[in-house]
């Protein structure tokens, strides 16, 4: 049994609490019976919404539409029974209300925001984690990193197939977060041009010695579909001309095994499948990928594991091609495909190479323009190094990966060093948290401020404006459920081929947080003078600006970006 005390808040609880005492389910509210990490019905979401804009904070936190009210209630008058559950809720993980009423848009709560203020800073590791951890294995596979027949250069890589590599980094980042064992796929043979550009992105990809082979793994593959039941034993002039139709993309045919693999997704009940798959000529470079999604597989310790296959939508077909020869070997892993959209630059046609020099030479001289003359030495080539990465991961990782992005790789053009648009202002402002904390301890160091307090002996009621409610209510608070919803994708998935994991969660996240903050920041000078009757409010707002400075570390680093300390 959950203690309600220690229990931290979550969204959906909360909201899963109200739509229970509005349908006049009382028993249900106190403890909603949901796990920490599970997932409430959409039903109860559709009664009540989250507020989130500024304006809407100024009156009311959750509410339940006219609409909602008209259709429970005749002519929408909420009984005194049902407002006096809403007004008293009370359960695990619920937000404590503070008041409400029915108005004109609806029945409008307010959150009892002192308490909540108390409660959440003074245990903020628990928000800046996945609500429980998750058991399983997940083996991350990037085709665009397989040899087709070599292995692929940053000269040969394209900005789609980069995307892929990229976001196949980030949600393995995210994965374990949750508890997954993650295991990508193919590996690369150590210090390759590959791995280097890789590790210039912040990408540590998996690698072998140079030496290392993997043809043992190769012949048992190529043996298990020699004894696939899905393997074409006999041919006519007919299905010699569906097969040759449907070839594998790569080198010449390795003898001329085939495989029926329309067969296989019908046969094994597999829904989401071209069904122009038909039958396909197996290649040597078919089988070493083979290979190497069963070395990733057995390297994965956890006996129930998933394969995500992360590719562009050019290259989805030949996917789903290896994905079928792969069952077609005896494979049983649940196998699900991410395809990610086309990353477009008109006028110009980059390798991802040539892309990462471009904006490498642009925020360097957008740094100079404002920096100056101090723009020198390995620190700024640090600086410069972490800022190009973040506007790369930015700009190919924040977009839903199934549409496409389109890049402006004009030379004349800049990467702005300030200005809400991406990677570079999510870094600036993270840089500007870690200003304010070097100046306050200096203060201290001064004997200008005493130690910030424990949030216990703080009076939160200080924390008056609206700035602050909103960085708590629509960041620290959701930060936690955020953190957990690609493994409760994965984990709910409806079963097809595809699936949406919401991977430009994180970075949309940030931008949106980074406006906010930096909206505030602006406002509110959170260093008063060293007079002890202010030292309070100041001391709340370090509370919560530590906070802040702590959700930037854990979000950026899902996306392998270290922070900036100084700008």
């Amino acid at each position: 049994m959950e203690n309600i005390d220690e229990t931290p808040f979550r969204i959906t609880r909360t909201v899963q609490a109200l739509g229970s005492a509005l349908r006049g389910e009382p028993e249900n509210v106190p403890d909603a019976g949901l796990g920490s990490g599970d997932r409430i019905s959409s039903e109860p979401e559709k009664l009540w919404f989250k507020e989130s804009s500024s304006k809407n904070l100024q009156n009311r936190d959750f509410l339940s539409p006219t609409t909602v009210l008209n259709t429970l209630y005749a002519d929408g008058q909420v009984p005194p029974v049902v407002m006096g559950r809403v007004l008293s809720l009370k359960g695990c993980g619920v937000l404590p209300v503070a008041g409400g009423e029915v108005m004109g848009e609806g029945l409008r709560v307010r959150v009892d925001r002192i308490a909540a203020f108390q409660k959440v800073l003074s245990g903020v590791s628990a928000y800046l984690k996945p609500p429980s951890q998750r058991q399983g294995g997940v083996v991350l596979n990037c085709p665009a990193l397989h040899p087709k027949p070599n292995l692929p250069s940053p000269d040969t890589l394209t900005l789609g197939q980069l995307r892929t590599v990229l976001l196949t980094d980030h949600l393995g980042a995210l994965l374990r977060r949750q508890g997954f064992t993650v295991s990508c796929c193919p590996v690369l043979p150590e210090d390759s041009n590959i791995i280097v550009f890789l590790r210039i992105l912040g990408v540590d990809w998996p690698s072998v010695p140079v030496s290392w082979t993997n043809d043992e793994r190769e012949e048992k593959m190529l043996e298990a579909l020699q004894n696939s039941p899905y393997k074409e034993r006999e041919e006519t002039d007919g299905g010699r001309r569906e097969s040759e139709g449907k070839k594998m993309e790569g080198e010449k045919e390795w003898g001329t095994l085939r495989v029926n693999l329309k067969r296989v997704f019908q046969e094994e009940q597999l829904p989401g499948y071209d069904p122009s798959l038909g039958t396909c000529t197996v290649h040597r470079d078919g089988v070493s990928h083979l290979a190497q999604l069963d070395r990733a597989t057995t390297d994965c310790t956890v006996s129930t594991a998933t394969a995500v296959h992360v590719t562009s939508c050019q290259d989805e077909f030949r996917q789903q091609q290896i994905a079928m020869l792969w069952r077609a070997s005896g494979a049983t892993v649940t196998q699900r495909h991410l395809v990610c959209g086309p990353v477009k630059t008109p006028g110009s046609h980059l390798s991802a190479a040539q892309y990462l020099q471009l904006r490498r030479v642009q925020m360097k001289e957008a740094s100079e323009m404002k920096y100056g003359e101090q723009v020198q030495g390995q620190t700024w080539d640090d600086i410069i190094k972490v800022m190009t990465s973040a506007t790369v991961r930015f700009e190919l990782l924040s977009t839903v990966h199934m549409s496409p992005v389109t890049l402006d790789v004009q030379r004349e053009g800049s990467v702005s060093t300030k200005g809400p648009r991406g990677g570079v202002f999510v870094m600036y402002n993270c840089a500007r948290l870690h200003t304010l904390f070097d100046s306050y301890e200096r203060g201290m160091e001064k004997g200008l401020y005493p130690e910030i307090p424990e949030g216990s002996q703080l009076d939160f009621s200080a924390l008056k404006e609206e700035g602050e409610w909103l960085l708590l209510f629509n960041y620290l608070i959701p930060f936690s459920e955020l953190l957990d919803q690609s493994g409760q994708a994965l984990e709910c998935d409806g079963g097809g081929a595809r699936v949406n994991l919401k991977t430009e969660q994180i970075c949309k996240f940030l931008v949106s947080l980074s406006k906010d903050f930096s909206s505030y920041y602006n406002r509110v000078h959170v260093l008063g003078e060293p007079l002890p009757h202010l030292f309070n409010q100041m001391f709340c707002r370090l509370q919560l600006l530590r906070a802040l400075r702590e959700l930037y570390h854990r979000a950026l680093d899902t996306l392998h970006l270290p922070p900036i300390r100084q700008l």
